[in-house]
């Protein structure tokens, strides 16, 4: 299976930890990732703020679909939630809107664009045929360890644009960790929202929202937080400290993304991973789960 791969500027930077994971699982799964050149920012949260008429946000994803579909290209993975939400918004609101649709075609000389299938790694993943290849290259045994899933609140929102999942209580992630044998525990807070790009305009605001999503997850007896979006795991992760002093509380909950822990699983090191880049460590927990097997 050989797909495009639209990274998005976080995975390059901030969050290459889940770009170095995706790829050395898809690497086990047979999935080739082929980055496409000269791609550029899809425009994340600032775009479709700028343009009243949404050009702006719609000629950026749509510009970087055209080049995939030039590349020879039917299908591109985007792991970003945030890139994901604007492509799937773009394609969807050009579907909608005769007059965007004739703004964009100014823009863009061809439609080709429109063509182009958007996947999440969660959608694939969780394929019945691939939940079967995940449960048969489990090398290491994580069976003690407990986790609870968090989608955050973008990945499959609004449900007639992403058209991914349950809309508010998505399961994709738990069906691919059930196949590596981890348990994921049932709570109420998987799409609820961490604060996102607040953290440097409204630092409270995140504070907040990160501290209760770390309380649910502690509620109910998780051994860790596992995510799907770069933003997510940043707030959780890296503020993780403050929000301990702020609350007087006592967290030290890993913060993984899904790929992170399917590599763990199949038998990868931490160092391939990244996982010493996180703040709150996971190597011991993991350890503990695997002396326990």
């Amino acid at each position: 299976m050989r797909y495009a791969y639209y990274p998005g500027c976080s995975l390059h930077t901030t969050a290459k930890e889940y770009d170095h994971s995706l790829h050395a699982v898809c690497n086990r799964l047979g999935i080739e990732l082929a980055e496409i050149k000269n791609w550029f920012c899809c425009g994340s949260t600032p775009a479709h703020c700028v343009s009243v008429t949404g050009l702006l946000s719609a000629a950026l994803s749509l510009g970087n679909l055209a080049i995939m579909r030039e590349s020879g290209f039917q299908e591109v993975i985007v792991p970003c939630p945030s890139c994901f939400s604007r492509f799937k918004s773009a394609l969807y609101n050009v579907a909608k809107e005769p007059r965007l649709r004739e703004e964009i075609k100014k823009v863009i000389k061809d439609g080709w664009y429109s063509s182009i299938k958007v996947y999440h790694p969660l959608q694939i993943f969780s394929e019945e045929s691939q939940l079967a290849k995940i449960s048969s290259l489990v090398k290491r045994e994580l069976a003690g360890l407990k986790v609870v899933c968090y989608y955050g609140c973008l990945l499959t929102r609004p449900p007639k644009v992403a058209q991914f999942d349950i809309c508010e209580y998505p399961e994709s992630m738990e069906r691919i960790l059930r196949a590596l044998g981890v348990a994921t525990l049932d709570w109420s807070y998987k799409t609820d929202c961490c604060g996102a790009s607040f953290a440097l305009t409204r630092t409270d605001i995140v504070l907040k929202l990160s501290h209760d999503i770390l309380e649910g997850a502690k509620s109910v007896g998780a051994d860790m937080i596992v995510v799907a979006c770069p933003l997510c795991q940043i707030n959780l992760d890296i503020r993780q400290e403050e929000i301990e002093r702020t609350y007087g509380t006592d967290y030290k909950l890993p913060i993984l993304y899904f790929t992170q822990l399917m590599g763990i699983s199949f038998g990868l090191s931490p160092r391939e991973l990244l996982l010493g880049k996180h703040f709150v460590d996971a190597t011991r927990k993991l350890e503990e789960v695997s002396r326990h097997a």
